[in-house]
């Protein structure tokens, strides 16, 4: 009982320190961060840090981590339901995933990892296996069960995820980034993906 009381304890603190860190990452950007102002901002010191991460890098590796879990369970979840219409599906999977990639604190993540993968190509490496990657595999999925089902002809699955995803965010994603455009509203993430899943099945539907 006390061991799993310390073990709910040590979780807890984990997470504060995660917590506190993503807004020191997004504040001061990853080479300007330090484990002292992390530390100063836990409200502890470095060496109770240190017992939880051994260095900045591993501290940036378990947020991005959990960062992507979040967003993977948000968007993804939204196939687990028994599904009658594979457009209705693809439509409300898309719109959740294009409103929460386009959004302000995501591409403030996005452009975060992506100079920090400038030095540290791990980095990058985690964000692409635990967000992008496992999303196409996670939508993969979805398509294979669709395909089983007679529902739509895909050759291949995964690389067929890729594609709708890539539908959705591709012509938005790069003015994003260099924030050309800002953030979409609910009506233009509509018409977005509207337009990505007509492509999509018109290329892999039933005929």
């Amino acid at each position: 009982m006390i061991d799993a009381k310390s073990n709910l304890d040590r979780n807890a603190r984990r997470e504060a320190i995660l917590d506190v860190a993503a807004e020191v990452f997004l504040e001061e950007g990853f080479d300007a961060a330090s484990m002292s102002t992390i530390a100063a901002k836990v409200g502890g010191s470095k060496s109770t840090l240190y017992n939880y991460f051994k260095s900045k890098e591993e501290i940036f590796q378990a947020h991005i981590e959990r960062y992507c879990g979040w967003q993977g369970a948000e968007m993804f979840q939204l196939l687990d339901d028994e599904v009658d219409d594979v457009r209705a599906a693809l439509t409300r999977l898309g719109r959740r995933y294009v409103t929460n990639v386009m959004s302000d604190r995501n591409m403030r993540h996005f452009r975060l990892i992506a100079t920090a993968a400038e030095r540290s190509p791990d980095l990058g490496r985690t964000f692409y296996e635990a967000g992008p990657l496992r999303g196409a595999r996670l939508l993969g999925g979805f398509l294979a069960r669709m395909k089983l089902e007679g529902r739509i002809e895909v050759a291949d699955p995964i690389a067929a995820g890729h594609q709708f995803i890539g539908l959705c965010q591709n012509r938005m994603l790069k003015a994003r980034l260099v924030n050309y455009i800002g953030q979409p509203t609910p009506d233009e993430v509509d018409a977005e993906v509207e337009a990505a899943v007509s492509t999509f099945m018109a290329a892999f539907g039933v005929r």
